[in-house]
């Protein structure tokens, strides 16, 4: 991505076709390529491959004004794909009513994860998402 020197310390959401996206990193956010450095993280221990997607810091007040059980997915190690993501829900949009209704979708989504969890479901979680890798679905953003 770009760098934007003037807004250092605002958290700006990427969006579909944001600016600051270069060719490159198109390319790696089509077939999810950019996720690949968290594993890093699951080798750590501090995520797991399936399980809600973490959000910005400075968006879980505002998130929480939306959805209150939030604070729900943070009984679980966060995950590089969860049960939102393979349903389209991944991101933030412009349109801010657009964003609030998806933003719910997303953590209900998150919390329903959370409440039938189960190994068969993290392997069906996982293979969904190899598959949206493979045939280079969009992000759904």
């Amino acid at each position: 991505m770009k760098h934007e020197k003037d807004k250092i310390d605002e958290y700006k959401p990427v969006v579909e076709n944001d600016p600051r996206i270069t060719k490159v990193g198109k390319f790696l956010r089509k077939y999810n390529l950019d996720e690949l450095p968290q594993f890093i993280n699951v080798l750590l221990g501090d995520m797991s491959v399936v399980g809600p997607r973490p959000h910005a810091i400075s968006y879980d007040d505002l998130y929480g004004k939306i959805v209150d059980e939030i604070r729900l997915r943070h009984n679980v190690k966060p995950g590089i794909t969860g049960w939102a993501q393979i349903h389209g829900l991944r991101g933030d949009v412009v349109d801010e009513e657009e964003n609030r209704k998806r933003t719910k979708q997303r953590i209900d989504y998150d919390i329903w994860y959370i409440e039938n969890w189960s190994f068969w479901l993290d392997i069906q979680i996982i293979l969904l998402t190899v598959w949206r890798m493979i045939v280079g679905k969009s992000r759904g953003m």
